[in-house]
């Protein structure tokens, strides 16, 4: 597993270099659409803790869906700049803010919102044990293609599992992964 300081070293130097790419990118959402560029949502965190995720907005303002209502990929409510935001994860680069604050780290389970962590068994609960991360066990070995009880029971693995290997490995996957588009969006 990695530490804070590694965290925090990896995320002030990619808020650096990703500065300008997410400058751009929010001049491109707001030409498009009005509203804040910034998408901020109540998300759960480590321990259950909640915390405000930051992100690009990829939506027309206000087409916020349930949990129960799955996003299409060829939803209308989703910009054309966000659709490709969303294809190439640019859309999270604002969680970076996140990591910095120590409310998420580089690895770890994505971080949920509270009306599905309201209907975890107390087993899934267990995913609740370490910080969410940008990117992690479940994001590397399918994403949103795997039904929601197979992305938690990875995330379950992580934690019993964690490692300073498997984070590397996470972290390697994840290049990979970015830099050929496998796997990235399925919906």
């Amino acid at each position: 597993m990695i530490g804070r300081a590694f965290d925090v070293v990896v995320s002030t130097v990619a808020l650096i270099v990703t500065a300008p790419l997410m400058l751009a990118a929010m001049i491109a959402i707001r030409l498009e659409t009005p509203g804040s560029p910034i998408y901020r949502q109540w998300r759960v965190g480590k321990d259950g803790e909640p915390f405000r995720i930051y992100k690009l907005r990829t939506m027309h303002v206000g087409s916020d869906r349930g949990p129960d209502r799955p996003i299409p990929k060829d939803d209308p409510s989703i910009t054309r700049v966000g659709a490709f935001l969303r294809r190439t994860s640019l859309d999270e680069l604002p969680n970076l803010v996140n990591v910095l604050k120590g409310e998420m780290a580089i690895v770890g389970p994505r971080p949920t919102i509270q009306v599905q962590v309201d209907r975890y068994t107390e087993r899934q609960r267990r995913r609740l044990e370490v910080k969410p991360g940008i990117t992690g066990w479940a994001q590397v070995n399918g994403r949103a293609g795997l039904p929601w009880p197979e992305r938690i029971e990875l995330d379950i693995w992580y934690v019993d599992n964690r490692s300073l290997w498997l984070d590397m490995r996470i972290l390697a996957r994840t290049v990979w992964l970015l830099a050929t588009g496998h796997g990235l969006y399925t919906g």
